[in-house]
C-alpha cells in the first residue's frame, strides 16, 4: 500500500458520527482516520499511524493482534467482517466498538475500511442484565429454598438440638440475602453514575480511607498498605464498593485468627495505569467463581457461580473505565488487581504516608 499521504479517506467523513480508518492489510497500520475515530481513539491520525493494533487493545482481552489481523486479511480478500473488539484509549480508558471491515479500492490500491461505533453503554448495560437474570433466578431463587427447607424443620423439631442449627441456619441465609441484596444496589449506583460525579483523589489516600472504614468492622485484620508510586485516579463510591468487597473476601475467607492483607499501589509496568493489588494466602479462589464472573453465558444447576462480592468488584471498576484481573499466588494465595486510568494527582491534602519500597 502507498505512503499515508498518497491515500486518504475523503474529508467529507469528518461530518459523520461513525469512526471510520483506513487500514493497511499488509501489517495493520492505520493510514488515515477521520475525526470521529480520534475522538474515539483518543489519538490523532499522525499516532495512530505509528501504533500497532497491540498497542490500543485491552492488554487482558481475549482476542490478539493476529485475530484482528486475520480479519483484515479477509476483508480485503472481498468478505466483509463484523465483530466487537475492546479497546484501550489513550488515557487509560477501556472502551467496547463495534468494528465492520470492508474493502476498498482506491488509488489503483487495495485497503480496508474500518467503521467503528462506541457501544460501551448498550454492551454493558447488556451483561449487567444478565448479571441481575443470574443472581435473580439462580443465587436468590436457592437461598429461598435454603430457608424455606429449614424454617419446615421447625415446628416438627421444637425440643430438639437441631431446631437451633436450623435456626442458625436461618439467620445465616437471610444475613446473606440481605448482602447480596445490597451488593445489586451498589453495581446499579456503581453504573447509573455519570464522570461527573467523579473526584480525582490521590490512589493512595483514597485507598488508606477505605483501609481505615475496613479496621473498624475487622480490627483483627492487618492490613498493610505500600506505595510504590504516587499516582491520581477519578473514583466515586463504586471504587470504595470494590475494594471493601477485595478486603473482605480476603478476611474472611483466611484461616488465620489474624488475617495478613497486603494492598501494593503504584504504575502497572505493561501499560501505564494505576494498578492496585491486593494480596492474601488464602485457598484459590474457584475457577467456577471466576468463569461465571467472565464468560457471558447461560447458567446451569452444575455450572455457576456464588460469588456476588466478585460482580461487584468487577462491575463497579469497570464502571470507572477501568479493569480486574485474577492470579493466583506461589505458593499459596490470591491477588487482585484493579487497574485503573492514571490521573494527575490533585492538590489535595495527603494523610499520613504509608510505607515505600
Amino acid at each position: 500500500m502507498p505512503p499515508h499521504d498518497e491515500i486518504k479517506l475523503p474529508r467529507e467523513y469528518d461530518t459523520l458520527h461513525t469512526g471510520i480508518a483506513l487500514y493497511d492489510p499488509n501489517g495493520g497500520r492505520i493510514v488515515d482516520a477521520n475525526e470521529r475515530l480520534e475522538e474515539i481513539f483518543g489519538y490523532t491520525t499522525e499516532q495512530l499511524r505509528e501504533l500497532s493494533v497491540e498497542m490500543y487493545t485491552a492488554n487482558t482481552y481475549s482476542y490478539s493482534e493476529s485475530a484482528f489481523l486475520s480479519r483484515l486479511e479477509k476483508s480485503a480478500a472481498g468478505s466483509p467482517q463484523q465483530f466487537t473488539w475492546r479497546i484501550k484509549r489513550a488515557d487509560g480508558e477501556l472502551i467496547w466498538v463495534q468494528i465492520h471491515l470492508s474493502k476498498q479500492r482506491r488509488a489503483d490500491r487495495t485497503g480496508v475500511r474500518a467503521e467503528l461505533r462506541d457501544i460501551t453503554d448498550y454492551y454493558e448495560t447488556h451483561h449487567r442484565a444478565e448479571l441481575f437474570w443470574r443472581m435473580l433466578r439462580h443465587n436468590l431463587r436457592n437461598k429461598a429454598a435454603i430457608i424455606l427447607g429449614n424454617a419446615n424443620l421447625i415446628p416438627v423439631q421444637t425440643e430438639s438440638d437441631s431446631l437451633r442449627e436450623a435456626a442458625a441456619t436461618i439467620r445465616a441465609q437471610i444475613k446473606e440475602l440481605g448482602s447480596m441484596t445490597d451488593s445489586v444496589k451498589e453495581i446499579e449506583q456503581a453504573v447509573a453514575t455519570t464522570k461527573t460525579h467523579h473526584i480525582r483523589r490521590h490512589a493512595t489516600t483514597a485507598v488508606q480511607d477505605v483501609i481505615d472504614e475496613f479496621n473498624s468492622e475487622y480490627p483483627a485484620a492487618n492490613i498493610k498498605l505500600c506505595e510504590r508510586a504516587e499516582m491520581g485516579i477519578e473514583i466515586d463510591d463504586a471504587f470504595s464498593h470494590a475494594l471493601i468487597h477485595a478486603l473482605e473476601n480476603a478476611v474472611i475467607h483466611s484461616n488465620n485468627e489474624k488475617p495478613v492483607v497486603e494492598v501494593g499501589i503504584g504504575s502497572s509496568p505493561n501499560t501505564g495505569r494505576v494498578e492496585i493489588c491486593i494480596e492474601d494466602t488464602n485457598p484459590p479462589i474457584p475457577d467456577d467463581e471466576l468463569k461465571a464472573l467472565f464468560t457471558p453465558v447461560e447458567t446451569t444447576s452444575t455450572s455457576h457461580g456464588t460469588g456476588v462480592g466478585l460482580f461487584v468488584m468487577k462491575w463497579c471498576i469497570e464502571s470507572l473505565g477501568g479493569e480486574i484481573e485474577f492470579n493466583n499466588r506461589d505458593p499459596q494465595g490470591n491477588a487482585v488487581r484493579f487497574y485503573l486510568p492514571p490521573k494527575a494527582p490533585p492538590d489535595e491534602k495527603r494523610g499520613r504516608t504509608p510505607h515505600h519500597d
